[in-house]
């Protein structure tokens, strides 16, 4: 079968830079590399068609030969001795996560997760909290280095290059030295506190200001409050999940609240004015007369101001009709004879049932007609 051309394998323009043959190798490489497709023979083949044109189209001169002859130029033995690009930067990168490593880089202390339950109020207005967080901090005994004398020495595993070079197949992977972590060092003494891993573990306290307006779900990053790095390296950060507990009367969606607000039937029928919670005291609906159930008021500015807003959202009242309870005999006959007075059955002063009504009858027509 006739080679493809070395521009097509990797789909570039035969101007591509060597950022861009690079990226295009890097792509392919993840798609077809043979640790990623296990038992595919066509993926296999389809790497070492990109391995090979990399290599040739990433050497100047060989690629310079191509250009002017095509496949035929290393027919002769041209580039013989040449040893090509260096992979194992590039496999480094795409591959860590398949071969434990990676570019060598210092250990970063890890990130920790804390989540805090607020009370609604709490998330409104803020507050401040002491929390009690355990992770790894630097040991106080030889102050994070993991030397008992603070002194350190050449890694004998990387021989101080932070990173070591593994074998796998054809490949040679650089990977973080397992040893120092990256630093190129090592204890002279290791420290008896910690082993000679420079840190401990411990519960800190911390104290924390949650802003005004969180919501349910919000992450507040505290940057360095994670655990410690690896000796000297930088710390992780500190997360808190903001969980906002139900509340007994409103519920938050966004920057307004909602609440739903029982009268009485007669208070519906005849219209009353109606005290209502807020979250920073009381305020007054009036109620006009013949309010049905489902209908909703808006408190203008009574809701929330978030982390986010410039205004506070606001507060909306859904009125709910409860039917009386515990009725004394009293009430019952006055009851009784209200009901009396709606000699047609009540429909003029129901109109949701009459429009029901209408709509059952309109229903059993077209099931029987």
């Amino acid at each position: 079968m006739a080679k493809r051309d070395y521009y097509e394998v990797l789909g570039v323009a035969r101007s591509a830079t060597d950022d861009e043959l690079k990226q295009a190798f890097r792509r392919l490489a993840m798609k077809y590399h043979p640790d990623r497709n296990p038992g595919d023979e066509l993926a296999g083949e389809r790497f070492k068609e990109a391995k090979e044109a990399f290599e040739v189209l990433s050497d100047p001169d060989r690629r310079r030969a191509y250009d002017q002859h095509g496949h035929s130029a290393f027919e002769h033995g041209f580039g013989a001795g040449r040893t090509g690009p260096d992979l194992g930067d590039i496999f480094g990168d795409i591959f860590g996560d398949i071969f434990g490593g990676g570019r060598a880089r210092e250990r970063r202390g890890a990130d920790l997760r804390y989540v805090m339950e607020l009370d609604l109020e709490e998330a409104v207005f803020g507050v401040t909290r002491e929390i009690h967080v355990p992770g790894l901090v630097d040991c106080e005994a030889c102050d994070g280095t993991g030397s008992a004398d603070r002194k350190l020495k050449t890694c004998g595993t990387c021989r101080g290059h932070g990173r070591v070079r593994m074998q796998n197949g054809i490949f040679s992977i650089q990977q973080t030295c397992p040893t120092c972590g990256g630093r190129g060092q090592v204890p002279a003494d290791p420290c008896r506190s910690c082993h000679g891993s420079g840190r401990v573990e411990k519960v800190r306290t911390l104290e924390v200001r949650i802003p005004a307006g969180v919501d349910n779900g919000d992450r507040i990053r505290l940057a360095g409050e994670g655990e410690s790095g690896h000796r000297g390296t930088p710390p992780g950060d500190l997360y808190i999940d903001v969980h906002v507990r139900p509340h007994a009367i409103f519920e938050r969606n966004g920057d307004d609240l909602h609440c739903e607000i029982p009268i009485r039937f007669s208070q519906a029928a005849l219209g009353a004015e109606i005290a209502v919670p807020t979250l920073d005291g009381e305020a007054q609906i009036r109620i006009p007369a013949e309010t049905q159930t489902g209908r909703q008021f808006r408190l203008r500015g009574k809701g929330v101001r978030s982390v986010r807003s410039r205004s506070p959202g606001d507060l909306l009242c859904r009125v709910v009709v409860e039917t009386p309870v515990n009725l004394t005999a009293r009430q019952r006959e006055l009851l009784e004879a209200f009901e009396a007075t709606f000699d047609d059955g009540g429909r003029a002063h129901q109109p949701r049932q009459s429009s029901w009504l209408d709509g059952v009858k309109e229903f059993w027509t077209r099931v029987t007609g």
